[in-house]
């Protein structure tokens, strides 16, 4: 287990328009080949949080798919993000995990966000993701699923956590910005492990305002980074793999944790 550098990418997103933001993307990432393991980009990136369907969805392997799979190898890092999909007529909040020789997963969202409609549009995901990198194995998870510990929860078994870092790509609202802070904070504690929310900033096509607060937790749930609020940034944070070991050695209340299934 190496350390991971993780950039994350807090970015103003222009309403429903792709190709720009895209491009937009691609000036933010210029340069940047080596500097990092992963780069994070806000949910639908390409789109902002948009129910239109009709009009913004893409196919599995579209645009948005393709511009990630020629950004990771482009990057050598692994790049991801969501993008509004259309899969067999079904619409998923598609959360792509990119690695640089074009080989890739899938998450797709599992809390829908009602108080936004997005459950009147889309299909809830069924299985949770956890990918392997650099020694590290990761959760990625979509912006309303901070709200449910238990879909997050990590597991303790035959001396193994089945995760080491929690990372939630979101379009967050300033508003609620107090629960964002909190809700990452403790995901971290509980789950003995990083936590990370990357979030964008900016006015969207609904009035809705985002601050960014993009945060970086330790295991013990101390803030390790978090870019100036309302403002673009890449921000690369280094995360300990020792530091992660050494507390979980020293205070593993994995070993009392309840064992429990989501059916």
């Amino acid at each position: 287990m190496q350390d991971l550098r993780v950039n994350l990418i807090q970015s103003d997103l222009v309403w429903e328009q792709p190709e720009h933001n895209l491009r937009n993307f691609d000036v933010k990432l210029s340069g940047l080949r080596g500097q990092q393991d992963i780069v994070a980009l806000p949910e639908m990136f390409n789109t902002g949080f948009t129910m239109n369907g009709t009009a913004n969805s893409e196919a599995p392997d579209g645009k948005a798919f393709q511009w990630m799979k020629a950004k990771a190898k482009e990057l050598d890092c692994v790049v991801t993000g969501t993008f509004l999909c259309k899969d067999q007529d079904q619409l998923f909040n598609r959360l792509v995990w990119m690695r640089p020789d074009g080989s890739y997963e899938t998450y797709n969202k599992r809390h829908l966000f009602r108080f936004g409609n997005e459950h009147l549009y889309f299909v809830p995901g069924a299985l949770k993701l956890i990918v392997e990198i650099k020694g590290w194995r990761v959760c990625p998870l979509i912006c309303y699923d901070l709200r449910f510990p238990v879909w997050a929860k990590n597991t303790f078994e035959d001396g193994r956590f089945e995760y080491d870092l929690l990372l939630y790509i979101a379009n967050w609202p300033e508003r609620r910005k107090h629960h964002w802070r909190a809700l990452l904070q403790a995901r971290a504690i509980e789950n003995l492990s990083y936590s990370i929310g990357i979030n964008r900033i900016g006015t969207d096509g609904i009035g809705t305002a985002h601050s960014g607060n993009s945060l970086v937790y330790s295991p013990k749930g101390e803030l390790m980074c978090e870019p100036q609020e309302h403002a673009e940034s890449n921000t690369i944070v280094t995360l300990s793999a020792n530091e992660l070991m050494d507390y979980r050695q020293k205070f593993n209340v994995g070993l009392d944790w309840d064992k429990f299934s989501i059916l």
